[in-house]
């Protein structure tokens, strides 16, 4: 079943009634014909829009110029701007041993889920890594400040790039 988005939800005599919006009680309704006599589990979380095509589309196209005017490679211009957004990493302390292959594993997640070795522990035998999560779960404000870091930086190699208003435009599509 596709997921449902609504906005109320209360409890009465301890059952969960959900306001579902008129536009998604077709597939609601489909489940519930459908479904058969098990357990099913129920996971509610904050609703995010998805990120606008236009915001990431004009991100990556900053990041190319940039990395033609720098003569380096887009992986590196997005890996180095994800680790000066703030508030998307994890310090985590782990054996010396296992940190390499913790590093390595985490990095598979993509190209902009770096991992960092920031130096040893204050627990004996351990090291502290800085895993960054990529911008696939960023928020609006998140992707808003990766997108500036990249203007910013732009500019400051003389690459033309949209005005305030357009950028602002393209981020409110994903609010």
């Amino acid at each position: 079943m596709d997921p449902v988005t609504f906005r109320t939800a209360r409890m009465e005599t301890g059952k969960l009634i959900i306001d579902i919006p008129p536009d998604q009680r077709g597939g609601v309704m489909r489940w519930l014909r459908s479904k058969k006599d098990r357990d099913y589990d129920l996971t509610i979380k904050e609703h995010r829009k998805k990120r606008s095509l236009d915001a990431n589309a004009y991100f990556w196209e900053l990041v190319g110029q940039l990395a033609d005017a720098l003569r380096i490679t887009p992986k590196e211009i997005y890996r180095q701007a994800i680790q000066n957004i703030g508030g998307n990493y994890e310090i985590i302390p782990i054996k010396a041993e296992a940190a390499d292959k913790f590093k390595e594993a985490w990095e598979k997640n993509g190209l902009g889920w770096p991992c960092v070795d920031i130096g040893a522990s204050k627990i004996p035998g351990y090291r502290n890594l800085k895993a960054y999560y990529g911008s696939s779960t960023y928020d609006t404000r998140q992707m808003s400040l990766l997108i500036d870091h990249i203007v910013q930086d732009c500019k400051a190699v003389g690459i033309d790039t949209r005005s305030k208003e357009e950028l602002d435009s393209i981020l409110s599509a994903w609010q």
